[in-house]
């Protein structure tokens, strides 16, 4: 007979935000790990005890937590011009003076470099899933960014059939384009969705033939909509109709669509997103960043109130720059307390379900992540808890987590058991060749 080598067990140390059903946080707890997924979640000591050939990581003065998950991220395009767009442009003007022909001149190896270095830092600040925004040229090259880096990550590819600019094509070239991505083997890590850029930059046809692919396919469907005024705007004036009443009635909304943004939603709308179990990813820091409106009526915290699935983003690099999931956290929840002038309702415990657990179901994988239960995959994230902003340690350590530090003091990382940052360095891949 021939023997079979059995994986390690790894157990991570730490007081454990487990973000499960029962909302459990153990004081001095543990989360082992063989190969890819969690096998046992339970304070130290008799953890340890079960698991006595284990290796041990961590102490108790760390704090663990699930991955989190960012609901709405380019990998293309502005990273390589990270915070260069002036941020007092008139609205559109980022777009079409920057954006546009930025992406118009990037090739292969930039879209492999720029979603290498976003993927990178987003993993060294404790992002483990990222849902890519669908403007990416090159799929190929960012899955092989993905794959080097280690990160979950999601691919689509750019479409669009309306208007001029980079890659818009007739309807059936741009549908062939998210066959060649969906038919893509790139293992369990990287998945392909179907991904249009909306607005109003796709025409009916086109909107109706990627959700039937997207269905067809059993695969995800995401694009922008309504960030400002512009989008409402042109829909009513095409159709009669506000945007996400309009593609109710096509047949397009559902369960397995996300569509970034709905920032100028109203009442109807967000009675036709809640009752087609349509997700929307908020993206706040880009709200504020472009001056889009966002604190004069807060459309995501009604959703919130109506039961709406709900995911946070931290979007492009010249709009929320700092890929940073707490601190995105934090800025909802603090626009949650203050547009209603209402603290009491929405905190910190509530603003880390959306980079978390909420997320993750919003964006149909909390069967694999955003909480940590045996069984699901061994996605993790450490923060050290030995620097100055955590002294003294709070009795509530998602309330210090969320609103007194960010990402930076993030110490290591896992993604389904591999680990990727190692003492606050991203381990993957060589930065400092990247730099260069």
């Amino acid at each position: 007979m021939i023997a079979t080598e059995v994986e390690p067990t790894i157990i991570v140390r730490g007081t454990v935000i487990t973000v499960d059903p029962g909302r459990r946080v153990l004081a001095d707890g543990g989360v082992a790990i063989r190969g890819s997924t969690i096998i046992d979640v339970d304070q130290w000591a008799p953890l340890a005890e079960r698991h006595p050939e284990a290796e041990r990581r961590g102490s108790p003065d760390d704090l663990v937590l699930p991955g989190y998950v960012n609901g709405h991220q380019h990998l293309t395009g502005d990273r390589l011009i990270q915070s260069c767009i002036p941020d007092n442009l008139a609205p559109g003007e980022a777009i079409f003076s920057w954006i546009v022909p930025v992406h118009a001149h990037h090739r292969p190896d930039d879209d492999e470099l720029a979603a290498t270095l976003t993927l990178a830092e987003s993993l060294r600040h404790g992002i483990t899933t990222t849902f890519e925004a669908g403007t990416v040229a090159h799929p190929d090259r960012v899955a092989a960014a993905a794959l080097a880096v280690g990160a979950r990550t999601t691919i689509g590819t750019w479409g669009w059939d309306v208007d001029e600019g980079p890659y818009a094509a007739p309807v059936d070239e741009v549908l062939d384009r998210q066959k060649a991505v969906l038919d893509a083997q790139w293992g369990p890590l990287v998945r392909p969705w179907v991904s249009l850029v909306g607005h109003d930059l796709m025409s009916d046809e086109l909107v109706v033939g990627a959700a039937e692919l997207a269905a067809r396919r059993s695969v995800g469907f995401t694009f922008h909509l309504s960030p400002t005024t512009s989008d409402p705007d042109a829909y009513l004036e095409r159709s009669g109709k506000r945007p996400f009443v309009h593609l109710a009635d096509l047949g397009v909304l559902g369960p397995n669509v996300a569509v970034a943004h709905a920032v100028h939603i109203d009442e109807e709308e967000i009675g036709t997103i809640v009752s087609t179990g349509t997700a929307v990813v908020s993206c706040p820091w880009a709200y504020l960043r472009l001056g889009q409106g966002v604190s004069r009526r807060f459309a995501h915290l009604a959703l919130w109130y109506a039961g709406g699935r709900l995911a946070l983003g931290c979007d492009a690099e010249n709009a929320g720059d700092l890929v940073d999931g707490v601190r995105t956290a934090a800025l909802f929840a603090g626009l949650a307390k203050d547009v209603p002038v209402d603290p009491v309702p929405f905190g910190a415990h509530e603003a880390l379900e959306l980079l978390t657990i909420g997320g993750a179901e919003a964006l149909g994988v909390a069967d694999q992540v955003g909480s940590i239960e045996v069984g699901k995959q061994a996605d993790l994230v450490v923060h050290d808890r030995s620097g100055i902003e955590w002294i003294p340690p709070s009795p509530d350590p998602v309330l210090q987590l969320i609103w007194g530090s960010d990402g930076r003091s993030v110490s290591d990382v896992n993604v389904a058991g591999r680990q990727v940052v190692r003492r606050g360095v991203v381990v993957s891949v060589d930065i400092a060749s990247l730099r260069d």
